[in-house]
């Protein structure tokens, strides 16, 4: 992943401003080590910090048509970029092998309103030097960060992350997925539209062969690559079925012609961590070259300041999944290997984490889904994206592909329930669509292996270590003075607490603070979720640990959901008490 800066409109065009916006864009230097390029025109600048993924010896930006009168800086992977370069032969002049170039062709042919033939994930800004017009867009989920920020002289700024608008702008905020900005009437307007956001129950009968090409097309098209790459893996379903599906195919693709066709996977965690067996199993079935990673509790603790400085949230599930992920991406990019495969984006799409288990119907279970993907950019995405790039490594999401979405979403979720009299245990329609007794995809056992939280599944002890360690920092007496402190998304407590103090220290503007989402959450459910079950409203801890249909809860002599949905919840209070000291454990976590 790149990372992009524009300042549009700036009343000051002196060589002092130019200084300050690339003071600006270097704060996003982590993002794209390999280059960086800034374009000038009047009081107008578009800045890039490249990470060459695809044609690392061209496609440095700014990108420009054939007379350099519209300029585009991007963050992005367009996977269909060769199918629109084909259309445009003899049209457009491409002096670059970068897939964001057809960004320029598609404006000067459809205007504002090429966005949707785009597939892939991006955030863009393009300015039009001929009626001095600009627009911006990002991807449909908002897999890739973008914000937009006022500065007081009128003009309008953007950057993939809002560490280079902070300090400048009178306010800003998200650029929200699945939207265009325009200057022409200076303000956002909504270019993917599709069924499923109506909330409207669906009823196509679900087909595990369409589900099947769907995802297997979604993780070919990602292996588009000019750079070493590999997967994450963390033993888990999701990673576990991108892996198996990226071994499978590596053969046909042209990065195999590039690179041969091993593959190589990753895993972080703790000793003795849910994910660190589990994923070792799926490598030896696989075949891949496979590398653990280890870590201890103080070297996530010692990490935090960091993590919440790229990641720009003080959301606790965000930063203990954070966490690990941001210190193995570090060794992965230490191997040479610039770009990565993951799972983000099943759970949203079909129900995946365990309190889906009680949704009482299947309409409250469609609008949960399709809440929690419109909510990925907060959550998932932004962990994924910012946690992996504060190190020059780029994730790609296969789930959320927008035709694997549109499958997705569009089948009748009755399928998707948990319903034991059934034997449907969560994505029952994934493990059924990838249960293949011919020719396997996965060991039994691990295709229905039950769904671990990142952050819970790369060692139990890394949470309570948290706990225990965010027990001593902060006092009863600093507990009790949060709201007066922290009147905004104020603290429910101490580890909250711990987060929200260091984030408010890296940025102290009310803009800042307002892009976090916050509110009652039980194992990543929304606000809304928690009304389906009297007893979550009583736990402030957001560990899918503490939902009774899990495994582990079910060994405690706690209920699980019966077909109705119908459950005991283990209290959240109570379950947290056995915390470990925050003393050296050896880890190893699984990506």
């Amino acid at each position: 992943m790149c990372g992009i800066f524009a300042a549009l409109g700036c009343a000051d065009c002196s060589q002092a401003q130019r200084a300050r916006v690339l003071a600006c864009s270097r704060r996003l230097k982590h993002r794209g080590p390999d280059w960086s390029g800034l374009y000038q025109h009047e009081g107008n600048f578009l800045a890039q910090q490249r990470l060459a993924v695809v044609s690392p010896l061209s496609g440095d930006q700014p990108l420009y048509n054939e007379d350099r009168s519209v300029v585009v800086v991007a963050n992005g992977e367009i996977y269909n970029h060769k199918k629109i370069r084909k259309q445009f032969t003899g049209k457009h002049a491409f002096t670059t092998g970068s897939d964001c170039e057809v960004i320029i062709p598609l404006y000067e042919e459809y205007g504002e309103n090429f966005v949707d033939m785009l597939d892939g994930v991006f955030a863009f800004v393009l300015y039009d030097t001929r009626n001095n017009t600009y627009m911006a867009a990002r991807d449909a989920i908002g897999v890739n960060p973008l914000y937009i920020g006022w500065g007081g002289d009128g003009s309008v700024w953007f950057s993939s992350e809002m560490k280079a608008l902070n300090e400048d702008c009178v306010r800003f905020e998200l650029f929200p997925p699945g939207h265009l900005y325009s200057s022409a009437t200076a303000g956002f307007r909504r270019w993917y539209n599709p069924r499923w956001f109506l909330e409207q129950v669906p009823d196509t009968p679900y087909d595990p062969l369409v589900l099947r090409a769907a995802f297997e097309k979604a993780v070919i098209k990602r292996l588009m690559t000019d750079v070493p790459f590999g997967v994450l893996l963390s033993g888990g379903l999701d990673s576990s079925l991108v892996a198996s599906v990226t071994k499978r195919h590596l053969v046909e693709t042209e990065a195999a012609e590039k690179f041969g066709t091993e593959l190589h996977s990753f895993v972080v965690g703790l000793e003795g961590s849910p994910d660190l067996k589990a994923a070792r199993e799926v490598a030896d079935y696989l075949g891949t070259i496979h590398h653990e990673f280890y870590f201890t509790v103080q070297d996530g603790i010692d990490a935090i300041e960091e993590v919440i400085y790229h990641d720009e949230t003080y959301d606790v599930t965000t930063i203990r999944a954070s966490t690990p992920m941001f210190l193995m991406a570090r060794k992965i990019k230490s191997l040479g290997v610039k770009m990565v495969l993951s799972g983000e984006g099943s759970d949203e799409l079909l129900g995946g984490y365990l309190y889906f288990h009680f949704a009482p119907n299947k309409e409250e279970f469609h609008k949960e889904t399709c809440r929690k993907v419109k909510a990925l950019h907060q959550y998932d995405c932004l962990r994924a994206n910012k946690a992996t790039s504060a190190w020059g490594l780029e994730v790609r999401v296969p789930f959320l592909d927008k035709e694997f979405i549109d499958v997705a979403m569009g089948m009748d979720p009755e399928w998707k329930m948990y319903d034991k009299d059934l034997g449907r245990i969560e994505k029952w329609v994934m493990r059924k669509a990838f249960d293949d007794e011919e020719n396997p995809y996965l060991p039994k056992h691990i295709l229905y292996r039950q769904k671990e939280q990142f952050s819970d599944g790369v060692g139990y002890s890394w949470i309570d270590g948290l706990k225990a360690f965010t027990e001593q920092q902060i006092t009863d007496e600093m507990m009790s003075n949060a709201a007066k402190l922290y009147p905004y998304n104020t603290p429910v407590n101490k580890e909250a607490y711990y987060y929200r103090m260091i984030f408010e220290r890296l940025f102290p503007q009310d803009s800042a603070r307002e892009t976090v989402p916050w509110g009652p959450s039980i194992a990543c459910s929304t606000p809304a979720a928690i009304e389906w079950v009297e007893q979550w409203k009583a736990s402030n801890d957001p560990s899918g640990r503490f939902i009774s249909s899990h495994d582990a809860a079910a060994a405690a002599g706690v209920a699980h959901a019966n077909g109705n949905g119908v459950a005991a919840v283990a209290n959240g209070h109570a379950a947290v008490n056995g915390a470990v000291s925050g003393a050296e454990v050896g880890v190893a976590i699984a990506a």
